[in-house]
């Protein structure tokens, strides 16, 4: 595999500077869902400490007592602030953007503002399983169009969806992935471009999470849905959650590209009222001055990426494993180990390891694990080993 590395920012790797002892002391979900003989490499929190600023801003809101409502646009300021300079995208119109408590629940909102109930919303499986859970939920229709063999967007499956879900005369939306959840695939612009082509010609509205754009790896480039030609009707979901950690402290950003500015509006006001004030001030730390940080983050992870790529080649080499070029997450093809449709279990049950299984993303999920590589270097050994030794 062609390896690019990933410039440094010459800050410490954030992923070596906590001890498994340390992180044992957490009482979030994926240090208390299991027992302490597991090692959890499953839902999505990285092994970090938060990035100074965040702590700092977010302890003097304490000391300040600035404990009330959220108000204001600082988040949308900052996050359009932090597009220009890394994605070269200045279309970020604060006057388009309004506050939500986290992504999902943004989707969910966007997705009852284009769709009613029992309309169809199109999805890529294997995809991130709460895009069932939600979507099914708000009583509308999930119909499938699986990335192709090589991880990508199929083109010609899109189509076919959108000409499926609109033929009756309903409304439809494609709940896009970007970048995608479990496989780390980047869109391309091309790529982006024609989705953008297609939900036009059919009719379909876009609603983009874009939750991991912060993490790209290894010289790939995030593009924004809205920035690409045809996407003005588009919808977006941002936050600084995944890349600075942040999932605990809740609050998102929705974005209306130009002619979805009247459907944001319909929003409803009281959905400005989810999220935390606390969050908002950490989201908006974050992107304003935690970019140091930041950068020392996607050397880690580049590393980590080629280094579980090592560790199963040489020790479990019948897992399929491609390095994704963004988010933390890695997608494992365990389907010749012959451990059924659920490997996570039998690595749980004999290896002491935590993954995601690969059932709830749908399509194409049976027979696959996800793994959490935001972890040391030393955990993600320990994992490949127990993994391996699971099965002997």
């Amino acid at each position: 595999m062609t390896r690019i590395p990933h410039e440094s920012s010459g800050e410490p790797n954030p992923l070596q500077a906590l001890t498994l002892d340390r992180l044992r002391q957490r009482t979030s979900v994926k240090w208390r869902t299991y027992p302490e003989d597991v090692l959890p490499l499953w839902v999505a929190e990285m092994d970090v400490p938060l990035a100074e600023p965040v702590v700092r801003a977010v302890t003097d809101a304490l000391h300040l007592g600035d404990t009330g409502y959220p108000a204001g646009t600082g988040y949308a300021q900052a996050l359009a602030a932090f597009a220009a300079k890394r994605w070269g995208w200045d279309g970020l119109a604060v006057e388009r953007t309004a506050i939500v408590p986290d992504v999902m629940l943004g989707v969910v909102e966007m997705l009852e503002l284009v769709t009613g109930p029992g309309d169809t919303v199109v999805v890529n499986p294997p995809v991130y399983p709460p895009f069932y859970l939600f979507v099914e939920h708000m009583d509308r229709r999930v119909a499938e169009a699986p990335l192709g063999a090589d991880g990508r967007l199929d083109l010609a499956v899109l189509e076919s969806s959108f000409r499926q879900a609109v033929a009756a005369g309903r409304r439809a939306a494609y709940l896009l992935c970007s970048p995608h959840n479990p496989t780390g695939t980047v869109h391309t612009a091309g790529e982006l471009s024609a989705v953008a082509g297609l939900a036009e010609r059919y009719g379909v509205r876009v609603v983009a999470d874009e939750i991991h754009a912060p993490l790209v790896l290894g010289g790939a480039g995030f593009v924004p849905y809205l920035s690409v030609p045809g996407a003005e009707r588009g919808l977006s979901l941002m936050s600084a959650s995944k890349g600075w950690n942040l999932p605990g402290l809740k609050a998102a950003l929705a974005i209306a590209g130009p002619g979805a500015a009247a459907d944001l509006d319909r929003m409803p006001e009281e959905v400005g009222h989810g999220p935390s004030h606390v969050a908002v001030i950490a989201h908006t730390a974050a992107l304003r001055d935690g970019l140091t940080w930041l950068d020392a983050l996607p050397a880690g992870l580049d590393s980590n990426r080629w280094l579980l790529a090592d560790l199963l080649a040489e020790h479990l080499p019948a897992i399929c494993y491609r390095p994704g070029d963004a988010t933390y997450l890695a997608w494992l093809d365990c389907r010749a180990l012959g451990l059924g449709d659920d490997p996570a279990d039998v690595f749980l049950k004999r290896g002491r390891v935590a993954l995601s299984s690969g059932l709830p993303f749908g399509t194409g999920g049976a027979g696959h694990a996800r793994l959490n590589l935001a972890a040391s270097k030393e955990v993600l050994e320990d994992a490949v080993h127990r993994m391996a030794a699971a099965l002997r």
